[in-house]
């Protein structure tokens, strides 16, 4: 299987660099993998084509506010830190940091209009001590929303709330989990009423999941873990539904790891690399709703493996053509 394979052309002005107003709104394309068609709608339809009594599978991570603007306590210069994960005692982080080469370890970064203070241990490692354990509460204060390299703009206030899915809960993404981002309190009402089933599980997106795999021969690639959560409630019921023919759709190519990854360790709460390319067989998944992805990305491949090389790769062709919106802040497709 060779990295060029997972390429398309996209033009940049489809890059979705704002979020719609009205979230249920976003363009939907249906791809049903057994009649090989593809249809256009909007997501607030998408119970138009769904089978009776479906089991959803949402990701209720939460956004942190991971991107920390300072300054150098004693030159005044800037200093950016990257929140990646925190360690075991609370109070240092793995990051990313900029200018890395101008710090000193033992010098400290401070925050404006905040008596939060973040010294450099290791650069090496990249790892910073805060004087604060609970930083939770003081990142809502001085975090920025971590917008995706590829939205070319500051972060601003709407993107607190756009960049959130409405069942978002449990803090620890640098990312958000998107395909659940077009839900609305309406539509998942209007969904429940249906007789449909919405169960939760929880994935914590690290900044890896943008990198792309670079190795040609994609089955070299090592994937990153992202640490994740299933209730053993959540997952009797899931599988309680799928034994009684009930189709479980996975929101987001997040739930879907989740849901493979326990269907193939049984472990309940752990981290995960699996990695789903052309040939990988899915054991839950039986609808997959998800955004559009970069090229050469894993999540483009886990796309490909679920809907089929040649239909993705027409469907991929049309929403060019038919001039979706893509990525974090575009459109959907769910796939049948």
């Amino acid at each position: 299987m060779r990295l060029s394979e997972f390429d398309y052309n996209l033009p940049e002005e489809l890059i979705a660099q704002y979020p719609l107003k009205k979230r249920d709104q976003a363009r939907l394309m249906i791809i049903d993998r057994r009649k090989a068609t593809i249809v256009h709608d909007r997501f607030c339809n998408l119970g138009k084509y769904l089978p009776p009594q479906c089991c959803f599978v949402l990701n209720d991570t939460k956004v942190v506010p991971a991107r920390l603007l300072g300054h150098r306590e004693k030159t005044g210069g800037r200093v950016e830190i990257f929140l990646l994960k925190k360690l075991s005692d609370g109070y240092t982080y793995e990051t990313l940091i900029r200018p890395l080469r101008k710090l000193k370890v033992g010098e400290y970064v401070v925050f404006p209009k905040s008596t939060v203070k973040a010294e450099i241990i290791d650069k090496e490692k990249r790892l910073v001590r805060f004087n604060r354990k609970a930083m939770q509460r003081h990142l809502n204060a001085i975090g920025h929303i971590p917008l995706p390299p590829y939205i070319k703009r500051e972060d601003q206030d709407l993107d607190k709330d756009y960049y959130q899915t409405i069942f978002a809960k449990k803090a620890g993404s640098v990312a958000s989990p998107t395909a659940g981002l077009h839900f609305t309190d309406g539509l998942l009402k209007k969904i429940k009423a249906a007789g449909h089933k919405v169960q939760h599980v929880t994935l914590h997106i690290n900044y890896a999941t943008f990198k792309p795999v670079e190795e040609e021969d994609i089955t070299k690639h090592k994937i990153h873990y992202e640490d994740y959560v299933v209730s053993p409630q959540s997952w009797k019921k899931i599988n309680s539904l799928k034994d009684k023919g009930q189709k479980v759709v996975a929101v987001g190519t997040t739930s879907c790891r989740v849901l493979e990854t326990v269907a193939q360790n049984k472990i309940l709460e752990g981290s995960s690399n699996l990695f789903a390319y052309p040939g990988f067989k899915f054991k839950m998944t039986d609808i997959l709703i998800t955004n559009f992805h970069l090229p050469f990305s894993t999540l483009l491949m886990l796309v490909y493996a679920f809907g089929g090389k040649e239909l993705m790769t027409k469907a991929y062709q049309e929403a060019v053509a038919q001039k979706y919106r893509f990525f974090s802040y575009g459109d959907a497709m769910m796939i049948i």
